[in-house]
């Protein structure tokens, strides 16, 4: 096997680093040809069920792209059916919950994670790619309180969460326990990644920033402040991102956080000038991989000279890559990335 690339890891620590390190969200999927292939014969939840499989799609972006990391293919949802919530991620539509939440006693009802015995094909595709496959970090992941309790009391995706958010102001005390639920799975879904080989972890609190940030502050941060302390202790660095969120990112620099992960509405000049002086993640529109290459590297280049400007960077997307993007591009944008950040870098 070819030398370990930690450029991430030490870009996530602030410590030096020659190039800045580059991978993107929904890289694995999505938009590869041999990923579609696979998808006329498997479903995404059969795929995350066969681990040789799963690794096998997990890797591919790290082979085609070049990346500095891979991120675990699964869906937020895969934890939820061992807590006794009944889902079916259906095409077309997402994550459909058939028991959702509506009281203190639905919360009471959910039980609580064990890995070995619920998620073992998880644990097994981290060892597989760990043990024998990359080169790079294996990024682990988890769905945040905010964003699964979204699709846990609406049944579903959402545009608005207003069953959410209104249950979150007037069945508090359900609220909170379900909080308290959600992150004791949570701490245990990730603690069981990291102990089977994820090297670093991002939790997607990807819904969060329909809340205000008083309401952030008193129904959300103290819950995400209990899951990173928690996940400090496992020694890997925490990486936190939402879509639509611009307004709450001091609040989650305040959080025990290594990397503050940025969607394209506030540009990294601008999140430095708020003060946010952590390592930051991101931030290029997705839509622009439709662009003209003239346009995709000028800002690009953009983002790099900003996040060398910055201090440590690890340039993403804004969101993740939909299916139209072409895979070439990708390859491309990488080695951009990593040519025109070594240079600034030197």
């Amino acid at each position: 096997m070819t030398k370990f690339n930690d450029t991430l890891l030490r870009a996530a620590r602030g410590e030096k680093i020659d190039h800045t390190p580059v991978w993107y969200m929904r890289q694995a999927g999505r938009s590869q040809p041999e990923y579609l292939k696979i998808k006329e014969k498997y479903s995404l939840e059969e795929i995350t069920h066969q681990p040789e499989l799963c690794a096998y799609v997990t890797k591919l972006p790290v082979d085609q792209y070049n990346v500095d990391a891979a991120i675990l293919y699964k869906d937020i949802v895969t934890p939820l059916p061992g807590i006794g919530v009944d889902v079916k991620i259906k095409a077309g539509v997402g994550p459909v919950i058939s028991n959702p939440i509506r009281t203190v006693q639905d919360v009471q009802n959910l039980g609580d994670l064990s890995p070995q015995d619920d998620i073992p094909f998880v644990l097994e595709t981290i060892k597989i790619l760990t043990k024998e496959q990359l080169n790079v970090p294996l990024i682990g992941f988890a769905g945040a309180p905010f964003t699964l309790a979204s699709y846990m009391i609406e049944g579903g995706p959402s545009k608005s969460y207003n069953l959410t958010k209104s249950f979150m102001v007037s069945e508090s005390e359900a609220w909170f326990a379900l909080m308290d639920k959600l992150a004791d799975m949570t701490i245990t879904y990730i603690t069981a990644q990291v102990n089977a080989g994820a090297k670093a972890i991002q939790i997607f609190d990807s819904w969060v920033g329909a809340l205000n940030v008083s309401d952030y502050r008193i129904f959300i941060k103290p819950v995400m402040t209990r899951i990173f302390t928690e996940l400090r202790k496992l020694n890997v660095p925490l990486i936190t991102f939402g879509v639509g969120a611009s307004h709450l990112a001091n609040e989650w620099h305040d959080l025990p956080v290594d990397v503050v992960g940025l969607d394209w509405r506030l540009s990294i000049k601008e999140a430095g000038e708020r003060g946010l002086t952590k390592p930051l993640q991101g931030n290029l529109d997705p839509s622009l991989l439709l662009a003209d290459w003239k346009i995709i590297e000028e800002r690009a280049k953009g983002i790099i000279e900003q996040g060398v400007e910055h201090g440590n960077h690890i340039f993403n997307l804004g969101h993740g890559v939909f299916p139209d993007v072409k895979p070439a591009t990708l390859k491309k944008l990488t080695e951009f990335i990593h040519e025109t950040s070594a240079q600034l870098r030197k």
